[in-house]
């Protein structure tokens, strides 16, 4: 006999409780369940009946810098990556833009990437300190434990701005990039409507912040809420994974014996070095975080299988900088490295972007120092602040390795540069070990080292000593444009993924017959005459559990009271595998369908409310219809909030 369970609906009930309980306190009577689930693959929104778009442009919106990649539909092979930009940096060769943005003073978009960064520079200093510049602020919405749409970021200046504001102004500035760009190339205006955008994301990040990403670029006019299908949340790891796979030897570089050839000839694939069940794991390495995933191909068509959920921590390259940071103010003072930054903006960005290209010539096998300018106005603020001079200050620190130079330079040994980048590649030794000692995670047969900062040769040497050659080691030649590659690709044919891993278990909060010594009696219930146990967590999906793209499960409920002339039904989440009660730790409310019945009858006994979650895109849409007047309700599932 299957416990019968019911949804509780809005009439209070006044219990005296030994605890709250949520379903009470919101006053829903609430619903109960009628049948077993039943999953459907459902794919009857096949690509052909949506809208035909012309073309795909993916935006890789990263930490450090950005940039986007196109492909038409009619010529799917040829990926184009953006125009060459403007005034960019010594020793730091790509075609992504940094991850700039500046406000002008009354808070209005003014320029993005090279462009911002040089006009802040050649601000006078009184005026830049009105002017609000950002960088690196992808991470907050990492960070931020409780994120929502009014999540503020602070400005170099101090002042903070709504975060979706900074975010829908970049993704804006983007979408006008690339249209100008695609109406040059089609010689005449391009239409929005025609492109299917995809944003990346990291595979790590929780859903609020993949939706805060939807959200800002809803508030850009990339696309509108009456057509999300035309956005594509995608995640950065499966992006690279997808262009990986793609690869030709030519095209990369086999750590395992440091050359292309390796046994195949060149113009090969690596994935026809790939077959049937081959798992792989790709390492994707930015500025922010690092994501690890593995993937299993599934052959003939080469559908990628997720085989264990992201995971991977904030860990990217911008560590180096904090470090960088707190040397500076370990050799010349906390108090003064604060008030240099808020008063002398402009200059601490300078000497930023002076750490940033000797970083990239750290290397295992250097040994003649790294040379880094410092700022005149550093100097000169220094002295000022102090009273004495920054050579002073580096004598009477006891930082040995590094040196003031006649030049005016901070002169870093090797060993000092090396020490800057040793927790941040701790961090990512310690997440790969923990992977690869996982049962899931066995035979591995390459690993692809992806993203910026997988371009730097003591991240490469640390990954190769802690494999020992258990998998070739795999990178990329363009590997800062892997993810946007692979981005395109993906929104060219986004069933090219087949099966993920849930990263939260999903349920309703619904009403079971109440059983002596089974429930709690706090949560006991009496409704005419009947005993219910409230709170109870109906599980759709546990985390960790596959989920096919686009699966869809599927309930049937009743009302608990015959009589409820709306139903609503909560939908709840956790990061744990298992829950029994909504009002378990960690659960969270992160959706509510409301469905009116009113004036409506059913002609069963029982009124059958059916409700279905579809999993497998980065959103989670969840649906209820009632199944006497096919009346239904839709909803996105919403984790911003609170």
């Amino acid at each position: 006999m299957m416990t019968e369970k019911v949804l509780v609906i809005d009439d209070v009930i006044t219990d005296a409780m030994a605890t709250p309980s949520p379903a009470k306190s919101m006053g829903d009577p609430g619903i109960t369940p009628l049948s077993p689930t039943h999953v459907l693959n459902d794919s009857e929104e096949n690509e052909s009946t949506r809208h035909p778009y012309v073309v795909v442009v993916a935006i890789d919106f990263g930490t450090t810098s950005s940039g986007y990649a196109y492909a038409f539909k009619k010529e799917p092979e040829c990926i184009h990556t953006m125009r060459r930009w403007e005034g960019g940096d010594p020793g730091v060769s790509n075609q992504k833009t940094p991850t700039t943005i500046l406000l002008t003073p009354d808070k209005k978009f003014h320029s993005f990437g090279y462009a911002a960064r040089d006009f802040y520079h050649d601000l006078d200093p009184t005026e830049s300190k009105q002017w609000l510049y950002l960088e690196k602020f992808k991470m907050k919405l990492h960070t931020t434990a409780n994120l929502s749409i009014d999540t503020d970021l602070h400005a170099a200046n101090g002042k903070r701005v709504k975060a979706l504001d900074i975010f829908a102004y970049a993704l804006a500035f983007f979408k006008e990039q690339a249209l100008k760009e695609l109406s040059d190339q089609a010689g005449g205006d391009f239409e929005n409507s025609d492109v299917r955008w995809v944003i990346t994301v990291p595979a790590i990040w929780k859903m609020p912040a993949k939706q805060f990403m939807r959200e800002a670029a809803y508030k850009a006019g990339l696309v509108s809420r009456d057509n999300p299908d035309q956005l594509i949340i995608a995640l950065e790891p499966e992006a690279a994974s997808i262009y990986c796979r793609k690869l030709r030897l030519h095209q990369m570089v086999d750590l395992s014996n440091k050359t292309a050839q390796n046994g195949y000839s060149p113009t090969e694939n690596v994935g026809s070095g790939m077959t049937q069940g081959d798992r792989y794991v790709v390492v994707d390495c930015g500025g922010g975080t690092v994501d690890l995933t593995v993937h299993q191909i599934r052959l003939p068509e080469g559908h990628l299988k997720e085989l264990y959920k992201a995971s991977g921590g904030p860990h990217g390259s911008i560590g180096i900088d904090y470090e960088f940071e707190k040397l500076l103010c370990k050799i010349f003072g906390q108090d003064f490295i604060d008030q240099f930054k808020i008063k002398r903006p402009a200059a601490w960005v300078d000497l930023m972007i002076a750490f940033e290209s000797r970083k990239r010539a750290a290397a295992p096998d250097r040994s003649n120092p790294l040379n880094i300018n410092l700022p005149f106005s550093f100097i000169d603020y220094y002295k000022k602040f102090r009273g004495h001079s920054v050579e002073h200050a580096l004598r009477k620190s006891n930082v040995d390795f590094v040196k003031w130079s006649s030049q005016g330079m901070l002169r870093m040994s090797p060993d000092a540069m090396n020490a800057l980048f040793k927790p941040t590649i701790d961090h990512i030794i310690q997440h790969l070990t923990e992977l690869f000692d996982r049962p899931e995670v066995t035979d591995i047969k390459f690993l692809f080292l992806v993203g910026g900062f997988a371009e730097s040769p003591l991240l490469q040497q640390a990954v190769q000593n802690m494999l020992q050659g258990r998998s070739r080691i795999i990178i990329p030649h363009d590997v800062g444009l892997t993810i946007l590659k692979g981005a395109v690709l993906f929104g060219l044919d986004p069933s090219i993924i087949k099966v993920r891993r849930s990263p939260l278990t999903y349920g309703v909060g619904v009403l079971n017959r109440f059983i002596e010594g089974k429930h709690p009696p706090e949560k006991m219930l009496v409704k005419d005459g009947t005993r219910w146990c409230t709170d109870v967590f109906d599980t759709f999906i546990s985390a960790d559990q596959s989920v096919a793209l686009g699966e869809t499960v599927k309930r049937s409920y009743t009302p608990a009271k015959p009589s409820q002339q709306v139903i609503v039904i909560h939908v709840y989440c956790s990061e744990k595998e298992s829950a029994i009660f909504i009002s378990d730790p960690g659960v969270r409310k992160c959706g509510t369908l409301k469905l009116d019945v009113s004036g409506t009858e059913s002609p069963a006994a029982r009124r059958e409310i059916q409700t279905l979650m579809q999993f497998g895109d980065t959103e989670i849409r969840a649906m209820a219809i009632d199944v006497a007047t096919s009346r239904s309700v839709k909803a996105s599932i919403d984790f911003l909030s609170h």
